[in-house]
């Protein structure tokens, strides 16, 4: 008899890996529904068997992510099904930004409703990362005790920057902050008690538009203007992040080879013909230079959507008209499929919400981890 070799596409499946993966998937279609399905519409959806469903879902409802309503009054025969929703009263993730001109703390519960904010205005670029963060703990503590007045448990924080990140948290460079080589988590004591993510700004951004996006709508370039300019890039409802997680800074693109000089060291770049404060100086100047910059991209990915978020978001109506001219005349396609252009949902807050979506989606990914806390 010949011995047979496991590989891991063999191995035996544990039943905890077995409960993990139905109570993700009995929460899942719990938050895509757009009713309040009942257990039998759950088991019929998703194939498990009622038994099943009722006790997964009774899990979840003692673990805070599912509440169950009462049903709506029926006529006919038959008593109806009650139905069930996520809960607002369970986890809910804390979401933080740091950027050039501003500090940003929010808490987002299940449902996605934004139960806390607050932003504190002052310019971050006299003070070192230390001081910086030191704020940013302080603002995070003010909004954990929102969080618990509201009888809310964090799941988890997730912190936006405006710059390069590592996987471990380090942010490698942030040119507009002055940046470089900060263990952003070792400076945030507050939060050490949290899992803690640390991501660039534009990316969280993108992830948040994603998540409210239609679904003919996964593939688009999210772009944040502040004082300076990141991007993400969401090819076929995933994140574009490059070889080494460092995509999407679109901010030093060269749109005028000679021209002004960048933090960043090169002379050109999009941030100083279209920051946030090239904006409000010459619109029109600004808005070519992004539409040159937006140009490329589109000829080099094939994007057809272009989502202006951070403080482009509101003035989209003074940029349109010359970022289209540049489209138009740049893109090889555009006579072919012109680019579609929009403000982001999000607006402004798009960075500090996706960085709290991103926690809450990771509950939904897994409830089973929530639920052995």
């Amino acid at each position: 008899m010949t011995a047979r070799i496991m590989t891991a596409s063999h191995a035996p499946v544990r039943q905890s890996s077995v409960r993990a993966h139905n109570l993700a998937l009995v929460l899942q279609t719990v938050a895509n529904s757009t009713d309040r399905p009942s257990r039998a519409s759950i088991a019929t959806r998703t194939g498990l068997t009622r038994a099943t469903v009722s006790a997964l879902v009774d899990d979840l409802i003692a673990g805070g992510l599912l509440t169950e309503h009462d049903p709506a009054p029926r006529t006919g025969a038959g008593r109806p099904a009650a139905g069930l929703a996520l809960s607002g009263n369970g986890p809910a993730g804390l979401g933080l930004e740091i950027n050039v001109d501003y500090l940003a703390a929010c808490v987002v519960d299940l449902t996605g409703s934004v139960r806390h904010r607050i932003v504190s205005h002052s310019d971050q670029r006299p003070i070192s990362a230390a001081a910086a963060l030191a704020a940013l703990d302080e603002l995070a503590g003010q909004a954990r005790a929102a969080a618990a007045a509201s009888s809310l448990t964090l799941a988890g924080a997730a912190l936006a920057v405006p710059g390069l990140v590592a996987a471990d948290g380090l942010v490698r460079v942030a040119p507009n902050l002055g940046w470089q080589d900060v263990d952003v988590p070792s400076l945030l004591p507050g939060l050490a008690d949290l899992p803690l993510m640390v991501d660039n700004e534009a990316n969280l951004a993108a992830l948040g538009e994603l998540r409210a996006a239609s679904d003919d709508e996964q593939t688009f370039l999210y772009v944040s203007g502040e004082i300076g300019i990141g991007a993400g890039i969401v090819l076929d409802g995933e994140l574009y992040r490059g070889g080494r997680g460092w995509s999407g800074e679109i901010g030093h693109v060269t749109v005028y080879p000679d021209g002004r000089p960048c933090r960043c060291g090169a002379n050109g770049c999009l941030e100083q013909y279209a920051g946030q404060e090239a904006v409000a100086a010459d619109a029109a100047l600004a808005a070519s230079a992004l539409g040159i910059a937006l140009a490329a991209v589109v000829n080099l990915l094939d994007i057809g959507v272009i989502v202006l978020g951070g403080a482009y978001a509101p003035e989209l109506p003074r940029l349109r008209d010359g970022i289209e001219a540049e489209l138009t005349r740049r893109v090889l396609t555009a006579g072919l499929a012109p680019v579609t252009l929009r403000a982001a949902g999000l607006g402004a807050d798009a960075a500090m919400r996706g960085a709290a979506d991103a926690v809450i989606q990771s509950v939904r990914d897994n409830p089973a981890a929530w639920l052995s806390r």
